[in-house]
């Protein structure tokens, strides 16, 4: 019989990709047959609850658990000797020499010791705005790669950025590349005239890999994060991006991707854009309006250049076209993927329920079920306090990926993966195992399961673009760059020819 050890360490702040990597640690010791250390938040309660550990009651958000089941006690105790040492190597401080300046110790004097033109902040949600304004104090710009920051801070921290002739790219910022710098989640894409201005991270990921899949280079990619577009936000780092980049000798033309924006906010930018002297092209996502292929596309066109067929590696032995009975299931790491499947989708299917709903009375429930279409975003806020983002860690959508392979009512599974700097090492290896492990839970339940995966990256990615479409495709996946044309693949085995 197993031994199970949980421990609350309270005050023991760790941030959760550090934690990730410790976890994985203690995992792969000889004895141990599970293990999660992670702090204390309610969402990481319910996933160790979900594995069979008992949190304490009274444990929260600035409390670390440690939990380990184990063979025997030797095996326990192996883990917490690998979770100690781990934890002790992470915040360890580096060593300097006699005489040496101590390191700075707050973010303006760190931006003015090294000259920064720009701070990267990841903090947890609630200290980063106080971070942010001390960056924008030091007359640095701001990528605020944070999420949980309240729309009210988001609106203070701009409008101090614009009066020191700074920008603020974010809160919830996970893509920008400056001067051919990656910053965040991005890709290995070529330099070249376009530019970005975008209040997406995956969207912005998908259209320069698209772009650079046609030979088309990028100049810069400024995000502004996902509310900039929204009333309460009013594009305030949008026009303060656009009339940079107008700025910018290297820059000919520029692309606006967002997820929807408000209608009101998106028309007076298109007339604000109209007025810089530069090209401006939309990619924004809304009911009526192109997805994020097409509107790639239209901006190949616009710039007299061929549209390419893009890759794509289509599996073997898939049931035929319009023969799947069952839901659509879509689960996803990237909202604005996510967004571009379920508006494609539901101009076939009808209503799609997500968490990140097309209208409000679509929501899901906190258990994130319904036996009809639905689409997961698990890289929304609410999924990710107190975890690594799920590009990092995909844990809970693995997890799901096996629920839904033996729930009856799911027809198709829809996957995005997304590759480049900032990703999981080798996130086609993970994935191809459970898809794998799907395919077959389905079979023996005597259903085929067709799985269709999005990849969004380019062939110099450290993944590499070809190799992990051929893993994935190996696993019994048709796996597509276009997240369009993914979905419609998806579509085309419930009986959907749009």
């Amino acid at each position: 019989m197993s031994i199970t050890h949980v421990d609350v360490r309270r005050g023991a702040y760790h941030d959760s990709v550090t934690l990730l990597q410790v976890s994985r640690t203690v995992a792969d010791v000889d004895g141990v047959e599970a293990a999660q250390v992670a702090m204390a938040t309610e969402l990481n309660v319910e996933v160790l609850a979900g594995m069979g550990f008992d949190v304490p009651d009274g444990a929260g958000a600035n409390d670390l658990v440690v939990a380990v089941r184990a063979a025997d006690d030797a095996g326990v105790a192996a883990g917490i000797a690998a979770a100690e040492a781990a934890l002790s190597a992470k915040s360890a401080p580096s060593s300097g020499g006699f005489g040496d300046a101590p390191p700075p110790r707050t973010t303006a004097a760190a931006v003015r010791a090294g000259g920064a033109d720009i701070a990267l902040i990841s903090v947890p949600g609630r200290y980063a705005a106080t971070e942010a304004l001390d960056a924008i104090g030091a007359g640095a710009s701001v990528m605020l790669f944070s999420d949980n920051v309240s729309v009210e801070d988001e609106v203070m921290l701009k409008d101090a950025a614009a009066a020191a002739d700074v920008l603020v790219m974010g809160p919830d910022c996970g893509t920008a590349v400056v001067g051919g710098v990656a910053l965040g989640f991005a890709n290995v894409v070529t330099a070249g005239p376009v530019g970005m201005v975008a209040a997406s991270g995956t969207g912005a990921q998908q259209i320069m890999c698209l772009l650079d899949a046609a030979g088309v280079g990028i100049s810069h990619c400024l995000g502004v994060g996902g509310r900039d577009l929204k009333t309460a936000v009013g594009a305030r780092s949008t026009r303060q991006a656009l009339a940079a980049l107008a700025a910018d000798p290297a820059t000919t033309s520029i692309v606006v991707v967002s997820k929807p924006p408000d209608e009101e906010v998106l028309a007076d930018l298109e007339t604000y854009a109209a007025g810089l002297g530069v090209p401006v092209r939309w990619a924004t996502l809304g009911s009526g309006r192109p997805d994020l292929t097409s509107a790639v596309e239209a901006v190949l066109e616009a710039e007299g250049r061929d549209v390419p067929k893009w890759p794509s590696w289509v599996a073997d032995g898939d049931p035929e076209v319009g023969s799947v009975t069952g839901s659509l299931r879509g689960l996803f790491c990237g909202g604005t993927l996510a967004d571009d499947a379920m508006l494609l989708a539901a101009d076939a299917l009808g209503d799609i329920r997500s968490n990140i709903p097309l209208r409000d009375d679509l929501a899901l429930g906190s258990d994130m079920r319904d036996d009809g279409h639905l689409v997961i975003d698990f890289g929304d806020d609410g999924l990710t306090q107190g975890r690594a983002h799920p590009m990092i860690d995909p844990t809970l959508r693995m997890e799901r990926i096996a629920a839904e392979a033996v729930d009856p009512t799911c027809g198709v599974l829809l996957l995005d993966l997304v590759l480049g700097f900032g990703a999981h090492q080798d996130p086609a290896g993970e994935l191809a195992d459970a898809i794998r492990a799907a395919k077959e839970a389905a079979r023996g339940a005597g259903r085929e399961l067709p799985v269709v995966v999005s990849v969004t990256g380019t062939e110099s990615d450290p993944q590499g673009l070809t190799r992990t479409g051929e893993t994935l495709a190996a696993a019994g996946a048709s796996v597509f760059l276009s997240n369009r044309d993914a979905t419609r693949h998806a579509l085309s085995f419930l009986g959907s020819t749009r």
